[in-house]
Parts: structure tokens; C-alpha cells; sequence
């Protein structure tokens, strides 16, 4: 018989104990702290009391709103402009990679600086009201106001990851067969058929990811609306993401702060299969 060997075991150890210790071992503790609450310094059992807070909790319904609300605004619009300009790009003969890298560059970027350079361009009298001035409109209180902080929110969030995705989009479009465009333009389909009828469907499991990760990242919430606004004015841009962590480091309740954290995988989960079953794929 043939004697086991346990070398590749001794090799996966490292990676299996890192799992264990940053990974498994959190996620398990935060789940039993969850069921907990302090009391006097202390942490002690609580059932489900921190869940039934989260339906009486006003901050926690309005981050979730705020959280919402740039999902379903910001997602579609990043990935239809993603799509756009992959399309573009795809077809284009020269300069592709220089295009390519230029709007990449956003992701990127550093989040700190990001911040600082849009907070400064959308002043009272940064560069983007000026501009607005020129043409005779007046200026924008893009910081200030509730719903004009989310839309200077929702556009930094653009700005950052339209390149990310539109690089995953054009990745697939680049193995797509050439023979369908070919096969479509003999039966005298022109561009904007083939898109619809060729592009699309070819990438419907790519957009299915792309709309799951950047599901997940809004859910998650937290540089963007933290560098940029605080989550003000009166709370207009505090995110799910942002309340935990005020909860969690700000105010040292961890019991809730870890409920907060299952809110957000669940509603992950929820969603995700929302949109498997929506776009019909197993």
C-alpha cells in the first residue's frame, strides 16, 4: 500500500492557520457578540436584544436609506458608463492603452487625496462653482446641502470606480468570438443591434459580477462619504458602513456593532440572490 503523504498538508498549514486566526476565528466572535452587551466594562449575554434595537434605532433606518439610495442610483449609472466606454475603447485601433490606464488611474488613486481634491473643487467658490457661474447658474452648495452632498457623493464614486469596472467589461468583451460581429454584419445588423444583441448577452455573467461587487462595495460603504462629508450635513451621506463603525470605535458598543455587521451580510446575501435569480443564472 501506499504510504500517505502529509507534506502538501504541512505546506497549506500556514495559509490554513492565517484563515483560522484573521478570518474564521472574527467572524465566529463577532457573530456570539452580537447576542452581547457591556455592562459596566463588561460583556455579558443579552439574547436578542441588540436586534430588536435595530427597530427602533432612527440612525440606523436613516443610514440605511442614505445607504440605499446611492445603490440604486450610483450602481447603474457606474456600470452603464463602465460598458460605454469599454465599448468605446474595444473598438478603438490606436491608443487603446494609454485610455486604458487614464481612466484606470482613479481606482488607484489614493482615497485621501481624492477627498481633498473634491472637497476643494466643490467649495462655495471652488473651481466646479466657478465654472457654473460662467454660464450664468448659480452655486451649487454640493457640501452642505442633504441632497446635493449625496449627488457629490454619487459622482466621487463614479469618478473612482467607472475605470475598475470598465476594465473587467473590456477584459470580456476582448473574448468575445469575432465571427458573431462578422456572421451579424452579413445579415446587415448595424452597430448599435450588435450591442444589444451580441455584446450584452455574451457578457451577461460578467455583468452579473460586476453588479454583485459593486453591490457589496456601496453596501460597505465607508472611505468615500467618511473622507469627504463626515456623513453630514444632518446625516445625508452617513452610510450603514459608517454608523457601524461610529458604533463600534466611536462609542465601544461592540455588541451592536457586530449586529450592524450581520445586518450587512444578510442584506448581501438577500440582494445577491435577487439579482442571480433576476438575471436568471445558477
Amino acid at each position: 500500500m501506499q504510504k500517505k503523504s502529509y507534506v502538501p498538508y504541512l505546506f497549506l498549514l500556514p495559509a490554513v492557520v492565517l484563515f483560522a486566526v484573521f478570518m474564521a476565528y472574527p467572524i465566529i466572535y463577532s457573530f456570539l457578540l452580537s447576542f452581547q452587551k457591556s455592562d459596566g466594562g463588561v460583556m455579558v449575554y443579552a439574547g436578542v436584544e441588540n436586534y430588536k434595537r435595530l427597530f427602533s434605532d432612527k440612525i440606523f433606518w436613516k443610514a440605511l436609506c442614505n445607504t440605499f439610495i446611492i445603490l440604486i442610483i450610483q450602481v447603474p449609472i457606474m456600470l452603464l458608463l463602465s460598458m460605454l466606454l469599454a465599448s468605446i475603447l474595444n473598438s478603438l485601433k490606436h491608443w487603446k492603452g494609454i485610455f486604458r490606464v487614464s481612466y484606470f488611474m482613479p481606482a488607484v488613486t489614493s482615497l485621501v487625496a481624492c477627498s481633498i481634491i473634491f472637497s476643494i473643487m466643490l467649495m462655495g467658490d471652488g473651481i466646479v462653482n466657478q465654472a457654473l457661474s460662467q454660464l450664468g447658474i448659480a452655486p451649487v452648495p454640493w457640501l452642505s446641502n442633504p441632497i446635493w452632498a449625496k449627488v457629490a457623493l454619487i459622482l466621487v464614486m463614479t469618478w473612482r470606480w467607472t475605470g475598475y469596472n470598465m476594465i473587467i467589461h473590456l477584459a470580456a468583451m476582448q473574448n468575445i468570438s469575432e465571427s458573431l460581429y462578422e456572421a451579424a454584419d452579413l445579415d446587415g445588423a448595424g452597430k448599435l443591434k450588435q450591442f444589444f444583441s451580441i455584446t450584452i448577452p455574451q457578457l451577461k455573467p460578467v455583468l452579473l459580477f460586476t453588479a454583485i461587487l459593486s453591490t457589496i462595495g456601496t453596501l460597505q460603504l465607508f472611505d468615500e462619504p467618511y473622507t469627504l462629508t463626515k456623513g453630514g450635513p444632518s446625516d445625508a451621506t452617513l452610510t450603514i458602513g459608517m454608523y457601524l463603525y461610529q458604533t463600534g470605535f466611536r462609542f465601544f458598543d461592540f455588541g451592536y456593532a457586530s449586529t450592524l455587521a450581520y445586518v450587512i451580510v444578510v442584506l448581501i446575501g438577500i440582494i445577491s440572490y435577487v439579482q442571480f435569480k433576476v438575471t436568471g443564472d445558477e
